[in-house]
């Protein structure tokens, strides 16, 4: 069987959801149109024996135990490399996924997008399936991956279980989840230039109870700090403000050696703040943008001295407007100055001392029969 569309279910003890869930599915889809993947970590006898039934009955379902392996993120990536279509969407077993929903998602994807996000937070959305303990959850959620991850800071609905990606997205792509969230995984490793987000409204659970836990949004925050670790275009901006933390250390510490040795204050400022910029640059050369650099060394040293200059310029006016301008606090006038200079010189270094290629990504809302929105954001 040739499917155009793989569907893949995560499922653990879940007894009656898996037939409802192929029922949908079968009332949306012609049967040989889709595989129905359900990746199974049950330990209740019932729901096994229920799955394997499925599988028997109906030639469109495969059903994967597994024994030694455990946790959502992992049952999704098994069940990508099981799959056959084109097109691969994940959703869950409980139906708080409306299957119905997957025929709109497939023709959005024939237009030409590479991943097809149903979104509650997008005008015809709704998230009235989940309680307000649940709700504020997941707006935790969302609101630390969109402010940890440059790719998904666009995305309105970037942790949720349901969604439909090309194969190409995630073909030669190591993925590498830590419990339930996998979509946020497939964001930020994929390889893809357009998204669209489509309305959907979340649906009560019909049988089953949620698998959410403590331990899983523990789960969440390791992979969040996985991630970071392995983006180079996240972890940069950490990276460049822990340098600039190092090199306001080691200004402090020479310049209050030179004072102690009776060199002039203006002359122990300078030498300080020049053995500062040089160690702020090797750092950065070496860690924060270790994977751009290209031709030689004082090329760049040359174009991060004058970025630097221009931050320490910025910061001057900011500072003598705030203070003489307006009459704010000296210390805080500072530290403004300071976080807009450091803005400044991690964007132009990003861009010019550095060479990183800005990319675009394009996220669509889709509006019904409105004209769709659309959004930009950038990598590198």
């Amino acid at each position: 069987m040739s499917a155009i569309i793989s569907i893949v279910v995560p499922t653990y003890n879940e007894k009656e959801n898996p037939r409802r869930v192929y029922e949908a599915l079968s009332a949306a889809f012609n049967s040989h149109d889709f595989e129905l993947i359900f990746v199974d970590d049950s330990k209740d006898k019932e729901s096994i024996a229920i799955l394997n039934g499925i599988q028997e009955e109906f030639e469109e379902v495969r059903v994967l135990h597994r024994e030694n392996e455990k946790g959502l993120g992992t049952a999704v990536v098994r069940g990508f490399e099981m799959a056959q279509g084109d097109m691969i969407a994940v959703m869950d077993a409980d139906l708080q996924h409306p299957p119905e929903l997957l025929v709109e998602m497939v023709e959005q994807m024939k237009l030409g997008y590479d991943i097809v996000i149903p979104s509650r937070f997008v005008p015809g959305g709704d998230d009235g399936g989940l309680s307000p303990f649940r709700k504020f959850v997941s707006w935790t959620a969302r609101v630390m991956g969109q402010f940890a991850l440059k790719r998904v800071r666009a995305v309105s609905d970037p942790t949720s279980g349901f969604f439909l990606v090309k194969r190409k997205v995630i073909e030669g792509i190591e993925l590498r989840p830590i419990g339930w969230k996998i979509l946020i995984e497939v964001l930020v490793r994929g390889n893809y230039a357009t998204v669209i987000e489509v309305p959907y409204a979340f649906q009560p659970r019909i049988a089953g109870s949620s698998n959410m836990s403590m331990k899983e949004q523990w789960n969440y925050i390791k992979h969040l700090v996985r991630l970071i670790s392995d983006s180079p275009e996240d972890r940069r901006m950490y990276l460049f403000a822990l340098v600039g933390v190092s090199g306001v250390l080691i200004n402090l510490l020479i310049y209050a050696m030179f004072v102690h040795l009776h060199m002039a204050i203006w002359l122990a400022g300078f030498t300080s703040g020049t053995i500062a910029m040089i160690s702020n640059f090797y750092f950065n050369d070496r860690l924060t943008w270790n994977d751009s650099r290209q031709g030689f060394w004082l090329n760049r040293f040359i174009k991060y001295v004058l970025t630097s200059l221009i931050g320490i310029a910025i910061n001057t006016v900011i500072l003598s407007a705030l203070v003489y301008g307006v009459h704010f606090h000296y210390l805080f006038a500072n530290i403004i100055g300071i976080c807009v200079a450091m803005v400044w010189n991690f964007i132009v270094n990003n861009f010019w001392t550095w060479n990183m290629e800005k990319k675009k990504i394009e996220v669509t809302i889709s509006l019904g029969n409105s004209e769709n929105k659309n959004l930009e954001t950038s990598k590198g």
